[in-house]
């Protein structure tokens, strides 16, 4: 197996981009591959292209989108106003899994955030991956903080 390419998402990828997360069946974020839904997928794809605080990332493969991740920028007061970098959304295609290119996205994130002045790359894991809770401590990183979401009702 060659080793995969790490590069900015263009907009050729988003296809691959969401079929990676329309495959997802622990996520439970309403991914779809359905052509109508494909305008909203577009716009935010834009929106992310357009933004210095986020990047979508892809990892290529002979050829083929294999993987992704958003790194996200955050300003913020605390830490002396430290920039704290945001990995979200990280997926590899299940058939290329535990083959290296999960490690190699983080990898390529770390080093973007460093790039980018972040001291600090926090991401957030849905609690029903401990297989992808294993892969993060493997890699380093430790449960800080406990998490909590609550979804909102259009305006």
């Amino acid at each position: 197996m060659s080793e995969p390419v790490i590069r900015l998402a263009e907009a050729s990828d988003l296809d691959a981009v969401v079929a990676l997360h329309a495959a997802d069946d622990k996520g439970g974020h309403g991914d779809t591959t359905d052509p109508s839904a494909r305008p909203a997928y577009e716009a935010a794809f834009r929106a992310i292209a357009a933004s210095d605080s986020h990047a979508l990332f892809v990892a290529e493969l002979d050829g083929e989108v294999v993987g992704t991740f958003l790194l996200s920028m955050m300003p913020g007061i605390t830490a002396r106003g430290a920039i704290r970098a945001v990995l979200r959304a990280v997926q590899v295609r299940e058939d290329r899994r535990s083959g290296g290119i999960g490690a190699r996205m983080v990898a390529a994130a770390e080093a973007e955030a460093r790039r980018r002045g972040a001291p600090v790359l926090e991401l957030t894991s849905n609690l029903s991956r401990p297989d992808a809770h294993r892969f993060y401590e493997r890699l380093g990183y430790a449960r800080t903080h406990a998490g909590f979401k609550k979804k909102l009702s259009p305006p």
